[in-house]
């Protein structure tokens, strides 16, 4: 690293970290809606289901709460991208 301008040294890239926190929330929250089907988790669904809409312990449910995840971890990956970015440019 001794090449890259003092500047750049320990930047985030906002849309790639956005892009990696939603496929992982968007997944975990898919697996979750599914495995609650058996009973497992069934908590954790109902809690999250009074924020996202559509989402159950169904097979649908998850997809519908994958898609929630994915938007949400997006919005709060480009978020801490984005403050991180600030925070260290001081």
């Amino acid at each position: 690293m001794k090449n890259v301008p003092k500047s750049q040294k320990h930047k985030l890239c906002p849309k790639c970290l956005a892009l990696a926190f939603g496929i992982v929330w968007g997944i975990a929250i898919l697996i979750t809606g599914w495995i609650a089907m058996t009973g497992w988790g069934d908590n954790f669904v109902s809690v999250m289901s009074s924020l996202y809409t559509g989402y159950d312990a169904t097979f649908v449910g998850g997809i519908v709460g994958g898609i929630w995840g994915f938007f949400v971890g997006a919005i709060l990956g480009w978020a801490i991208g984005c403050v991180h970015n600030k925070i260290m440019s001081r």
